[in-house]
């Protein structure tokens, strides 16, 4: 069967940055910032490179009244501790976010990532069907532009700044030139003018806690290898249900990536968000948080938004 994708209009966000209740997790040694709110089904959130918690602020008061959401601050992001010399690769973080979901008590989740988080949630979902039949507790999986093999953008780049020189000129630029940063976050909206108001400074507040682009780039030093990892795994993941989500105009995890990576599921859903981009969270809030919620609540009822969606695989965006 071919896989209908579902194109849905953005809209303003609505200007709510509603958050959940602040909870800190003992973490092998390190402290784990993460946020809670709502009732119901677990739903873990996890957020991209140089993101955190903030950037679920539009969904969890969304998602509130049909689960338990869950937003953690990665160790080395966000509000978290940045311990020295931890292993920042895919695997890794992958890992410790099973450790993180089994010390919640969680018997059973939904998980959802976003950009490198969606490759993270990925690794997660791989080490949860190795472990059998119960898959560990993951109902279903989210990717929202998660990175992927399938993307050539940044595949160049970001083993760019894993090198020596590459590293040094990222450090140099973001010291002297504090424009950057607004200009990078800036290029992660197809349109500009629907940037949420503080979203800027929301995503700066954690530069107050040292060493979070050393965080960065102990990511980056991994990217090639997680990348030909995330290639090797992707076929173990066909029996879990899954959801798609894109912006049509993501300049940073190209949409184009989505029918080779929705082809590796059985049991897919897609929604593409026309003139959006890396942030449809952030970029479109209330029709991500309905598309979201539709999926998530799909096996209850019959959807009128993805109703057409089947199961194997999409075509070409």
């Amino acid at each position: 069967m071919t896989n209908e994708i579902q194109e849905i209009a953005a809209g303003p966000a609505s200007g709510s940055s509603a958050g959940g209740e602040e909870c800190w997790m003992d973490f092998a040694g390190a402290r784990m910032r993460y946020l809670r709110a709502g009732s119901g089904p677990a739903l873990i959130l996890l957020h991209g490179l140089l993101g955190y918690s903030f950037s679920w602020r539009y969904t969890m008061p969304a998602l509130a009244p049909y689960a338990t959401v869950y937003a953690p601050d990665l160790l080395g992001a966000g509000f978290s501790d940045r311990p020295l010399g931890i292993d920042h690769s895919m695997r890794a973080t992958a890992l410790r976010v099973l450790k993180f979901i089994e010390n919640l008590g969680v018997a059973s989740f939904d998980l959802l990532g976003t950009s490198r988080g969606g490759a993270v949630a990925m690794a997660a979902a791989a080490e949860c069907v190795s472990a059998g039949g119960s898959r560990r507790g993951l109902r279903r999986l989210v990717l929202v532009c998660p990175v992927n093999p399938y993307s050539s953008h940044g595949n160049w780049l970001a083993p760019f700044f894993a090198t020596s020189m590459g590293a040094a000129l990222f450090r140099a630029a973001i010291g002297r030139v504090p424009s950057l940063y607004p200009y990078w976050h800036g290029r992660l909206f197809a349109d500009r003018n629907k940037i949420p108001p503080g979203s800027l400074a929301g995503y700066q507040a954690p530069l107050a806690k040292p060493e979070l682009f050393e965080h960065a780039l102990s990511i980056v030093r991994t990217w090639t290898a997680d990348l030909r990892e995330l290639e090797a795994l992707l076929p173990t993941l066909a029996p879990i249900p899954t959801g798609l989500m894109w912006g049509s105009k993501d300049p940073v995890v190209y949409a184009s990536s989505m029918e080779p990576l929705a082809r590796h599921f059985r049991d897919v859903q897609t929604v593409l968000f026309p003139g959006v981009g890396h942030l449809p969270y952030e970029e479109c809030p209330e029709e991500f948080n309905r598309a979201l919620i539709e999926f998530l609540t799909f096996e209850e009822k019959t959807s009128p938004l993805l109703a057409k969606s089947a199961r194997n695989g999409a075509p070409a965006v």
